[in-house]
């Protein structure tokens, strides 16, 4: 599975200010050290940026480019900035990627003409004009209206990144079952098309402390379904030792859940138990709650 990093975010109490007072310091260092993480791309999300976003999304594309030539996800809601990103963006080491389309007619329609003409990869957010999608097949129909501008505009289906959204487990744990259920079809119905998601997001709401295991946990059972990258924190040794196929012995834990295949608790670690414990919760086994490790 392919990682792209999420850690240079405006929201961050140490990167925010620096950005918005152009600080090259912290930005280089962050780079820096996600880079060394071994990551395949670095998000650099602006959010909204509404004021002087642009100049700002310029200013810190620039400012990663300078320490690392790995390719960057741009993420922010203002077209203005992302085009000002994209005009700069060195692309030695691949395109950069448009982070993120969603089917709202809006933004196909400022976004894909600035994928075809910039020469860049695009993520396809299953959202629409109502929301969120209930289920894997509304996620279905909302594809299926991206697809359809993705050919319109030419775009090669390996730089599409098509992302049915995930939601936090412990306030929407039956909409995790309908992006793992997209999942299991995404192959028939998006033949050549890569996949991303914004990983982190299952464990939002959760306990700092439990937020690790939970994305591991939906790391691995994503991947097995055909998730080939994912946007997490850098950070995370031990996710990343799974994304790069280590840690079999957990992996095939997870994966005889996934396959409901009998599995002797007993004889098992209180680690390695963990994991079992967090596969069931996340195929909706069982029922959320923050002392589910304990029960």
């Amino acid at each position: 599975m392919k990682l792209v990093g999420e850690n240079m975010n405006v929201m961050s109490k140490t990167l925010g200010p620096a950005m918005r007072e152009r600080d090259a310091g912290p930005i280089r260092k962050m780079a820096e050290n996600i880079a060394s993480k071994n990551v395949d791309f670095i998000d650099i999300n602006l959010g909204p940026a509404r004021k002087q976003g642009a100049e700002m999304m310029e200013w810190v594309v620039k400012t990663v480019n300078e320490v690392t030539d790995i390719p960057l996800f741009l993420d922010t809601s203002n077209v203005e900035a992302m085009e000002a990103g994209l005009k700069v963006v060195k692309r030695d080491k691949g395109k950069p990627v448009i982070n993120s389309v969603s089917a709202r007619p809006e933004r196909m329609e400022a976004l894909f003409p600035l994928a075809k003409t910039y020469e860049a990869g695009v993520v396809a957010l299953l959202l629409g004009v109502d929301g969120i999608p209930r289920d894997e097949n509304e996620r279905g129909i909302l594809w299926s209206e991206l697809m359809v501008k993705c050919t319109e505009f030419e775009l090669a289906p390996q730089d599409v990144y098509v992302d049915p959204i995930v939601l936090p487990v412990n306030t929407q744990q039956n909409q995790v079952q309908g992006c793992t259920n997209f999942m299991m079809m995404f192959r028939d119905i998006a033949p050549g098309y890569s996949s991303t998601c914004g990983l982190s997001n299952i464990s939002n709401g959760a306990p700092e402390h439990l937020r690790p295991i939970l994305n591991q946990t939906y790391s691995v059972i994503l991947n097995h379904l055909g998730m080939e990258s994912a946007i997490v924190d850098a950070f995370d040794a031990d996710l990343t030792a799974f994304a790069r196929g280590g840690k079999a012995e957990i992996r095939d834990l997870i994966l005889k859940a996934v396959n409901g295949e009998d599995i002797d608790t007993a004889s098992l670690s209180k680690d390695m138990l963990d994991y079992v414990k967090t596969a069931k919760l996340l195929l909706g086994q069982s029922l959320y709650s923050d002392s589910w490790l304990e029960l």
